[in-house]
This record gives structure tokens, sequence and C-alpha cells, in this order.
């Protein structure tokens, strides 16, 4: 997809330091004191414009939210949501989230959520989907012992090859859902994409994966 460049969001992104932190590694394990609470600490990576998380977070006052996103022209937009009517149980990261250790000190976080990521449909390409097993090594880092991967997706290619990975990984498939927006979930709050998907037609999947208790 092609990115409209906006040449302000760097400038504004620099001006709200509350919720987007300049120096983020600084407040590796001690993202609580950031919000000043020990509430629950749920992670989005790859938010996009941040609908999903932004809901989330203000749906969920009684949990802390983080939202990640790399594209600068893409974040601002989730920045406006926040700049607009603030939650205080949430934070937006202007960082590279195959970087997550870098961030988040170990047993740090209590889920994470990837939503419609790249599929990287090319074999070549496999090691950069969010689900290889590398991506599942940081994940399992930074989450409590039990800690789950919420994952959302309208690729059958991809989420297939997720259900695969998890399993792989020992990770247990607590539910799945092959049509999500058929079934009898409650709760659902959708992304941009989702809309724009499920709005053609496309099926949508979902599965909640439970790391084991590490050792």
């Amino acid at each position: 997809m092609r990115l409209r460049n906006k040449p302000e969001a760097p400038q504004k992104i620099a001006s709200y330091p509350q919720y987007i932190p300049d120096q983020p590694e600084e407040w590796k394990g001690r993202w609580s004191e950031r919000f000043e609470n020990k509430q629950p600490l749920h992670i989005e990576i790859g938010m996009g414009k941040g609908q999903f998380v932004y809901q989330m977070a203000k749906q969920h006052p009684e949990i802390n939210y983080i939202g990640i996103e790399l594209q600068t022209s893409v974040i601002v937009s989730a920045l406006d949501k926040q700049v607009e009517d603030p939650q205080p149980n949430l934070q937006l990261l202007h960082v590279n989230g195959g970087e997550l250790t870098q961030y988040f000190a170990e047993n740090e976080v209590d889920r994470v959520y990837l939503n419609f990521s790249d599929p990287w449909p090319k074999t070549r390409h496999e090691k950069r989907r969010l689900t290889y097993q590398t991506f599942l090594a940081v994940y399992e880092n930074i989450l409590i012992p039990n800690g789950e991967i919420h994952f959302k997706t309208d690729n059958q290619g991809l989420f297939e090859y997720s259900l695969v990975s998890f399993s792989k990984y020992g990770m247990l498939l607590k539910q799945v859902w092959l049509d999500l927006h058929q079934s009898d979930y409650e709760g659902n709050i959708m992304t941009e994409y989702e809309e724009k998907f499920s709005s053609r037609g496309n099926r949508i999947y979902r599965v909640e994966a439970q790391f084991n208790a590490k050792k």
C-alpha cells in the first residue's frame, strides 16, 4: 500500500512526548511508572492508524496499552486521536516492532496483539512474518508466563501458517475463529483494515494462542 507522505508528521510527533516518548528504551522495565500504576500491560505491534488500540484503551481503563508503529505518516494519525481525546492508559511507540526487547523487560507485558500483519506471502520472506518462530521467541521473552498472542487477519494463508507456527513452538491454541464476524464472539473492535476488508465480504480469522509457562 502506498503511504501518503505527511511532511508535518515528525514535528508533530516531537511536540507530544507525553504520548510518544522520544527515548522509549529508558522506560524498559519501568512502564508502570510511565503510566503511574501497575495495571496489566497489553501491546499492539503494527497498530497502523491506531483505531484498535485507542478504542481498547477507551473501553478498558483497567488495562494499560501501548501501540507500536514504525511508519511516521501512519502513527501521526493515532497521535491525532490521543491528542483530541487523551486516554491516560495509552502510550504510542514510534519504533520497529521487531526490536521489542530494547523497550520491554522480561515478563513485563501481559498480552500481544497482532492485527492484519503483512502476510509476506513469498516463501523466501517467511522470516519476516510476525508469527515466525524468531518473533515468537521475542514475544515469549517480554510476556508474562502463560502470556497470550491475539492474532487477526483476513489472509487465509497467513492464518494457516500462523496456526502451524504457534503449534510447532509449543503454544496452546485456546480459541480459533474461522469466520469471526459470523460467530458469537462479543466485544470485537475492528481495525481500519478490518472494516475495509470485511466490507468487501472478506472472511476474518482470529486466534488466541498462549505460551507455556517459562521454566
